[in-house]
């Protein structure tokens, strides 16, 4: 953590790292000169951030990284900050991050017209334009981006709302890419081809948990292509995907209160059904694989515990209407207690991913009764916030034993 600067200290940084920004990069060719002094906005000081001749008038507050630079920064979408280039293949990520607010990933590209796409379910506008392709992202504040767009001369008034041509569906994996049983692992952003294979070469690991999507998914995903899963399923690999809807709260579990929580939990566990559909489809994952709704963990009771079990029911109904099957991660002292106390009024997920970080590597829980999700239908979290090393390649992952069928 850095400590506070005073507002004179950030405004100077701010011209100096822009400036610097501008200047070393132009020899490469990557980025126009940015103005050379931030330049008020209401009562807020703006820093113009300049790429590849488009420029993009951002809070100077907000951190720019030059991932040319620093290719192994984690570009995450639950901070203030603007990344200028392409993200690296294997980027020094946490074991897990949840949250998303206002950021900016801009990363160079061939000609394309200038046009906009939104999903407002995990709040994310994509954009083109000459040379540049963004993944702008948004919490609470969502004008704020679309002022930065707009600033850019991106034509967010013209939005389309993502659809079947911003993601079509990809040639299934066969049946038991979702099925596994022994030791796996799951991290913020999926590693590269490379480092997987030294892990399956030279880890105890068969298994592998994705983040595919959501409104709260903090960790771009620029391995995680409908390509990198089918390699890696070749290769013997299996997965469980993640997909990070709405919270119960903004400041559980890994959250620090940055997450978007349930307001409206039917027909937002309804929306974050068909997306996760949507973005699974897209990577290979067809109809009867399992999608788990990640859900950090909470203080259960009263209209918490009502909320959560109204939207993870909404989530599943639609999940089976589509041909999927539903997972559900939570912690055994919320989720997991909620969903056993109302086992007999709730559809319950066909899969529990249940957390308690024990360093037991076995499904089996004191807390969970054996005659709930008996046949082949547990994973368990048991150890948190590790760092590995398998053949030479260092990841931040979170241990798990499926018994997946």
């Amino acid at each position: 953590m850095h400590a506070a600067r005073s507002s004179q200290t950030r405004r100077a940084g701010a011209r100096a790292l822009t400036v610097l920004l501008a200047a070393s990069a132009l020899a490469a060719g990557a980025l126009v000169p940015a103005s050379s002094a931030p330049r008020r906005s209401g009562s807020e000081d703006v820093t113009q951030v300049a790429y590849r001749g488009h420029v993009f008038a951002v809070p100077d507050s907000w951190r720019v990284v030059d991932l040319k630079k620093h290719p192994d920064t984690c570009v995450r979408f639950d901070r203030h900050a603007v990344y200028l280039g392409t993200p690296g293949p294997d980027q020094n990520c946490p074991a897990r991050a949840s949250g998303r607010t206002e950021a900016l990933l801009v990363q160079p590209a061939s000609a394309a017209p200038r046009a906009v796409t939104e999903n407002p379910t995990a709040r994310t506008y994509r954009a083109t334009a000459d040379r540049i392709a963004v993944t702008a992202t948004y919490g609470y504040d969502r004008a704020r981006i679309q002022d930065v767009l707009r600033g850019a001369g991106l034509p967010v008034a013209a939005a389309r709302r993502e659809g079947p041509a911003e993601q079509r569906a990809a040639d299934p994996l066969p049946t038991d890419a979702t099925s596994f049983r022994g030791e796996g692992f799951d991290t913020c952003a999926a590693p590269s081809r490379s480092a997987m294979d030294a892990w399956r070469d030279d880890s105890p690991y068969g298994a592998v948990g994705v983040y595919i999507g959501g409104i709260n998914r903090a960790c771009a995903q620029q391995n995680l292509t409908a390509d990198w899963v089918r390699a890696q399923y070749t290769r013997g690999w299996r997965f469980f995907p993640l997909y990070v809807g709405r919270q119960p709260s903004s400041d559980g579990g890994s959250c620090g209160g940055g997450c978007s929580a349930i307001t409206s939990p039917v027909p937002q566990g309804t929306a974050g059904a068909d997306d996760a559909v949507k973005q699974a489809a897209a990577l290979g994952f067809g109809k009867g694989s399992v999608i788990y709704l990640d859900l950090e963990h909470y203080e259960p009771g009263g209209k918490v515990t009502d909320s959560v079990l109204a939207y993870l029911q909404a989530y599943t109904v639609r999940l089976h209407a589509l041909g999927y099957r539903s997972g559900a991660y939570g912690n055994t002292s919320s989720l997991v207690s909620d969903l056993i106390a109302n086992k007999s009024t709730v559809t319950l997920p066909d899969v529990i991913h249940f957390a308690r970080w024990n360093r037991v590597s076995s499904t089996s829980d004191s807390s969970i009764p054996s005659t709930l999700w008996a046949k082949h239908q547990r994973v368990h979290q048991y150890v948190g916030d590790t760092t590995e090393t398998h053949g030479g390649v260092r990841i931040s992952i979170d241990r798990d034993r499926l018994d997946v069928d």
